[in-house]
């Protein structure tokens, strides 16, 4: 696996993107993000209602804990067919590698928004009083609200996958995995257990920051080296 350059060009593009994300929400006082934020909330909130309907139903199946099941075997198919796609030797190696590394950056990503951001809120279901919760309206176990729901760490997550899928999958599955962070992790913002700035300013904004300094550099691909290297010499041993 030949090393990336530093793309120093794409690495301050992409943060500086994320910083004006940053600054966006930040000033004036964040005013932008929390009418679009009410916005897209209530359009979403008032579809929502107590009579038994088909609409309510998907919308909690979608927010169940099964569902991640279902985004995680899309992300592992996605993975398949980035390493069936893939022409270069040994790529069941390589793209263990590159797997491996993906699993340690979203680790740390992980962590970071977890141990690492000091600020919080609850989700739009917790802060309006009048909002109509689906966990009210139907009998299926689903996650309608947060206590801290910033930032949206499923978004992050997604955003990871399609960073890497963005830097060593060919176009299609690239392209692919970006639509599939819009997918999937609209659900949560649709019920209100997120903000959509959650996801497209707090979730975002970190991937903008932190993605370019492991997929730009020659880090990324060093370690998926490593870890390939080491899987080789580990079959031969054995």
């Amino acid at each position: 696996m030949r090393p990336t350059r530093f793309h120093l060009k794409r690495i301050v593009a992409l943060n500086t993107t994320g910083l004006l994300l940053l600054l966006s929400w930040a000033w004036p006082h964040g005013v932008l993000w929390n009418d679009l934020d009410d916005r897209i909330f209530w359009f979403f909130n008032t579809l929502i209602t107590p009579e038994p309907n088909t609409w309510d139903d998907v919308l909690a199946l979608l927010n169940h804990r099964g569902f991640d099941m279902v985004a995680l075997a899309i992300l592992g198919a996605l993975f398949a067919l980035a390493i069936h796609r893939d022409p270069q030797p040994q790529r069941l190696a390589r793209w263990s590698g590159i797997g491996v590394t993906m699993l340690l950056t979203a680790g740390v990503l992980a962590l970071f928004t977890t141990k690492g951001i000091a600020y919080g809120h609850p989700s739009p279901t917790r802060i309006f009083e009048h909002a109509m919760r689906l966990t009210d309206v139907v009998s299926i176990p689903t996650k309608d609200s947060a206590s801290n729901s910033f930032p949206g760490d499923h978004g992050l997550m997604l955003m990871v996958f399609a960073g890497f899928m963005l830097r060593f999958a060919d176009r299609q599955v690239a392209a692919w995995s970006v639509a599939f962070v819009v997918l999937l992790s609209a659900p949560r913002i649709m019920v209100g257990a997120h903000w959509f700035s959650d996801v497209y300013m707090g979730a975002l904004s970190i991937a903008l920051l932190a993605l370019p300094w492991v997929l730009c550099t020659p880090l990324a691909s060093r370690t998926a080296a490593a870890v390939q290297y080491g899987i080789s010499r580990l079959l031969r041993w054995h």
